[in-house]
């Protein structure tokens, strides 16, 4: 949408209230409500005041003034608000209207204008499929006596023997939970729901089903779409998937590894490159239809994943799915239709236009607009520097890797075992997001230090349920 279209948009649907969104460093979204009334074109040029230093990542108290200015094209009718309500995402500046550098949105603009700029590609397009789980109740607490966390769901295989009034079974085995049908698949309707409030906010949904794991895992995928746009829509789909839930007493969430012993929700990233419209990714003769830029762009995903997934994995519960046995690729290798590898080629009924990569490790416990623009910047370093992924011993490996011999598996490279480990990772290897200036040293170290001093040391110094389990008796 255009400036005049929204405020257009405000008149014919008689909207009371107009939100405004903005993204702090972590990837969660804030936001400030603002009477209909108030906005005007000029809004959408000197935007409005918030205090940044009470965002997350953002600037210290004394410093703290910014502007957030709205972004037409993200318009939409929010759904849950009581009253009629239209949602703008905002892109973050200071004062003088400078663009501030660790504002996540535009670190994917500026990684898209690289592009351009390089004479390589036009556009990026990315595609998501982030999973995520329905739990019906869950309870956590971590106090200085006490450490505990408790999740429950109707389809979870747990409950077989539980005194529901009456248990009618059907409960999801582990492992097993892969397309079934009701009323073994307990939320079909509540994923119908979704996807049209998804629709009605004006994203292309391309299909929904449950997922693998017991106790209501979902997934549901929408059309890709460049950088930005996609890293806004993904925004909107997990706003949008939790709001349904928690609208019917339910709770979704993104988190990559809640239950023990099955699998974890993961977000598989589809991408590609093209060109004033034509496919770079394709050559008829490559190896799974492939072409030279395309097999450049996967070694320098693979070469650079060490350290990538201090950004899309950004998560110490990241690791504990990132584990050999549930369908989470750990190893670096490349394979056509080889869901075991971590950048698998698919290769059904795909077409020149549609070819692509899919990278698998990543999941969606993270800052969308950060995954996809260093990913970006990870395939183009790669190009730039003429990587072959062959010759850099990353395959292709077309057999299960899960299933190889040992000493086999082993010569092969895998990810960090641990989130320390790959915040290590990204400090000894992060020149490749400085390129253009989309990523900044300043930023690069604010979420290194944010990572390790609200996420990684707390969770280490904290004790843990199962260490009562192996030390009490000690």
């Amino acid at each position: 949408m255009t400036v005049e279209e929204v405020l257009d948009l405000i008149q014919r649907h008689q909207v009371s209230m107009v939100d405004l969104k903005i993204v702090d460093v972590p990837g969660r979204w804030h936001h400030i409500t603002i009477p209909a009334d108030q906005i005007s074109a000029a809004t959408f040029e000197r935007g409005v005041a918030f205090d940044g230093s009470s965002i997350q990542g953002f600037r210290s108290i004394e410093e703290s003034d910014m502007v957030m200015i709205p972004d037409p094209s993200t318009a939409f009718l929010d759904p849950f608000s009581r009253f009629p309500t239209l949602s703008l995402t905002c892109d973050i500046a200071d004062p003088h209207g400078v663009s501030y550098g660790r504002d996540p949105r535009g670190i994917a603009k500026r990684a898209e204008a690289l592009l351009r700029s390089s004479g390589i590609a036009t556009e990026s397009y990315f595609g998501p499929e982030a999973e995520f789980f329905i739990f019906d109740n869950v309870r956590f607490a971590s106090e200085q006596h006490r450490s505990f966390y408790e999740v429950d769901s109707i389809e979870g295989i747990w409950n077989s023997g539980d005194g529901e009034d009456p248990n009618l079974g059907y409960k999801v085995k582990n492992k097993q939970g892969y397309f079934p049908v009701a009323p073994t698949d307990k939320l079909g309707d509540l994923r119908n729901e979704m996807v049209i409030e998804l629709m009605r906010a004006g994203v292309e949904v391309e299909r929904h089903h449950h997922e693998v794991a017991t106790a209501g895992q979902c997934e549901i995928n929408f059309h890709f779409d460049t950088l930005t746009a996609c890293a806004d829509k993904l925004m909107l789909y997990k706003y949008i998937v939790k709001n349904v839930a928690y609208r019917h007493g339910k709770l979704a969430t993104f988190m990559p590894k809640p239950l023990f012993g099955d699998n974890g929700s993961g977000m598989h990233v589809h991408q590609s490159l093209h060109k004033a419209g034509v496919p770079l990714f394709y050559d008829r003769d490559g190896y799974a239809h492939l072409s030279k830029l395309a097999l450049s762009y996967v070694a320098g995903l693979l070469y650079h994943a060490p350290a990538l997934v201090a950004i899309t994995n950004p998560t110490t519960n990241s690791y504990k799915r990132l584990v050999p046995g549930f369908e989470a690729p750990v190893t670096l290798a490349y394979a056509q239709g080889n869901r075991s590898a971590a950048v698998r080629v698919p290769v059904a009924g795909v077409t020149p236009q549609a070819t692509r990569i899919e990278f698998r490790s990543p999941d969606g416990s993270g800052n969308p607009y950060l995954s996809f623009a260093a990913m970006l910047l990870a395939g183009l370093d790669g190009i730039r520097k003429g990587m072959d992924p062959a010759e850099m011993g990353f395959g292709p490996v077309d057999a299960n890797i899960f299933e190889l011999p040992e000493e086999k598996r082993n010569a092969l490279r895998h990810l960090p075992e641990s989130f320390e480990e790959a915040l290590h990772n990204l400090e000894n290897d992060h020149a490749f997001l400085l390129e253009g200036g989309a990523f900044s040293e300043d930023f690069l170290e604010t979420w290194i230090q944010l990572k390790w001093e609200t996420e990684v040391r707390p969770v280490a110094r904290q004790p843990h349920p199962y260490e009562f389990y192996l030390y009490l008796d000690a």
